[in-house]
């Protein structure tokens, strides 16, 4: 398994970012292109060498002409969508970064996604930084992320509300559920966008991992700090665990005053924003109540929206957050013919072992509606078809693999009114 891990000993942002992508090997003159295709006027992608605190790094800049517009997320997911020279999962991984932001600010001024508009993470510059890191970040093929705990810095900075303390609200709000080391440094040291891709693109977070270094990216941030030097490491290299080991949260809460007709709607709310996994068990509570426990298993950076969710629509007074380990198998959706119509189904296998197929009902009972023949005729004849099929252990991709590939349907991606309200941006997507 290829595996990245983000050493933030200075904090985190775009920029940084995107220059030790860029310094570990991904093609600046394709990220180039992709930038170019968002169609804003006069972008241009610099990269230059420098020594920060005595180390060589690189560090990127985005030209670009005087703006003042703050633009909504309708906008910026019209820019997204329309570049001609974005994959899909790179446009997917950039909406992401954009969403996590969003949501935050959303939160923060009691508004919603679709009221909330860009600030400054809707400069230009902060679109390219996204962008960027979104392609770099696929071109290198990185399956799993593990970052370090996050230093977001002290002091205070002055936002477009006043002077807030550091971090941020809306930063504040992106880093919750992820460990924060305090470096005692007076400055704004992880930006909404660093915050926004530590959310989206880590896995989990602790020391480096287990791993065979391949190649070593040095991204510096534009401010000097004295006996530390600016400077994001991302070392790349490829795991030594099991490729299918991957790190979730557990979300739980007792109910006992919740119909089961709400349980439901509960459920499929919870499924649609990017559950695992949602399930009941009963339980007997306080004075002998019966009542329900209600599990979630989702990935880190659903657990916002999901407890959001679970508090508007159970009532409960608490929710338990576990972190957790699970061990899975590949897989993929694969297609097989039967005598009665083409059915679906998943495709799982692990390393060096044959695969499993497993028909998707949906499919068998379509077809076998159609057809009249019986629901168990029509799996046996699926199974058998992809036993004579002759698959194989399929060689498996970057983007098959990854926790991040999942978007899921979530329409509520619309127009953002103020993605983020920090005058800070404008000076800290470049540096930090």
């Amino acid at each position: 398994m290829r595996i990245a891990w983000f050493e933030c000993a200075t904090g985190l942002s775009g920029d940084m970012t995107l220059a030790a992508l860029i310094d570990a090997g991904a093609d600046v003159a394709v990220i180039r292109k992709a930038i170019a295709s968002l169609n804003l006027p006069d972008v241009v992608l610099r990269v230059e060498t420098v020594i920060k605190g005595g180390f060589r790094s690189l560090h990127v800049l985005v030209d670009h002409p005087e703006q003042h517009a703050h633009r909504h997320f309708t906008e910026i997911r019209r820019i997204v969508e329309q570049a001609t020279e974005l994959t899909p999962r790179q446009r997917q991984l950039a909406l992401q970064m954009f969403l996590a932001v969003a949501e935050a600010e959303a939160r923060v001024h009691g508004s919603t996604v679709e009221k909330i508009h860009f600030h400054e993470v809707g400069a230009i510059d902060s679109i390219a930084d996204i962008v960027g890191v979104a392609v770099a970040f696929d071109l290198l093929g990185i399956e799993r992320v593990v970052c370090n705990a996050i230093p977001p810095g002290r002091g205070f900075v002055k936002i477009d509300h006043g002077i807030c303390p550091i971090p941020a609200p809306g930063t504040a709000e992106i880093l919750k559920g992820i460990p924060l080391a305090d470096i005692p440094i007076e400055a704004e040291l992880t930006t909404p966008t660093g915050a926004a891709i530590a959310k989206i693109l880590a896995d989990s977070f602790g020391p480096m991992p287990a791993m065979t270094i391949e190649s070593i990216g040095c991204g510096c941030g534009t401010m000097n700090f004295p006996e530390r030097a600016n400077v994001l490491r991302i070392f790349i290299g490829t795991a030594t665990v099991p490729a299918s080991l991957e790190h979730v949260v557990m979300l739980e809460t007792n109910l006992d005053d919740v119909p089961g007709e709400s349980i439901g709607h509960v459920r499929e709310r919870l499924t649609s924003a990017g559950a695992l996994d949602v399930f009941v068990t009963s339980v007997q509570m306080k004075k002998d109540r019966p009542g329900v426990l209600l599990s979630v298993l989702c990935r880190p950076y659903v657990v916002s929206r999901c407890e959001d969710i679970l508090f508007a629509e159970t009532g409960t007074l608490g929710i338990r957050r576990l972190q957790i380990q699970r061990t899975v198998q590949h897989r993929d959706i694969v297609e097989v013919d039967t005598p009665w119509g083409k059915v679906r189904g998943k495709r799982a296998w692990r390393t060096g072992l044959q695969p499993t197929f497993s028909p998707e009902f949906e499919d068998c009972a379509r077809v076998a509606r159609d057809t009249g023949v019986s629901l168990r005729d029509i799996y046996r004849a699926a199974e058998s078809a992809f036993a004579c099929s002759g698959e194989t252990t399929p060689q498996h991709t970057a983007s098959q693999l990854h926790d991040h590939d999942h978007m899921h349907d979530h329409d509520h991606m619309h127009d953002h009114d103020h993605m983020h309200d920090h005058d800070h941006m404008h000076d800290h997507m470049h540096k930090i």
